[in-house]
């Protein structure tokens, strides 16, 4: 039986429900809806949150010796499509050449009523 890691980030915050920030299984990492809670994007615009999200991932990449290159699939909520061009431009900027396969999914709303965007990702290890 392979096991099973959980593992949260003290960079990240802390973790206030049931859940953990991720879960290692084999070769394979995989996030909890990740926000732009409790920094000083909480309150910004969908490209700023982005950009925060982005960084947490890359918190997570460097705590276990990869790159955001190791990005396998991201899934993308937003509650509001009227910024699909900015986030489109944004997503191309930090990605660069290595582009996941992606979800991107409407939602009614998200958990507050400050974010735009929630993004979870599987990432190889």
């Amino acid at each position: 039986m392979m096991s099973i890691q959980r593992k949260n980030y003290n960079k990240l915050g802390e973790v206030l429900g049931p859940y953990t920030q991720s879960v290692i299984h084999s070769n394979t990492l995989y996030t909890s809806g990740l926000t732009a809670f409790g920094s000083s994007a909480q309150m910004a615009g969908i490209e700023v949150q982005t950009r925060t999200i982005f960084s947490q991932l890359n918190h997570i990449c460097q705590a276990h010796n990869v790159t955001m290159k190791n990005l396998i699939k991201v899934t993308i909520f937003v509650s509001d499509f009227s910024d699909m061009d900015l986030l489109r431009s944004t997503l191309f900027d930090l990605y660069g050449h290595d582009i996941p396969a992606s979800s991107l999914i409407k939602v009614d709303a998200l958990f507050s009523k400050d974010f735009k965007i929630e993004i979870e990702a599987i990432i190889g290890l």
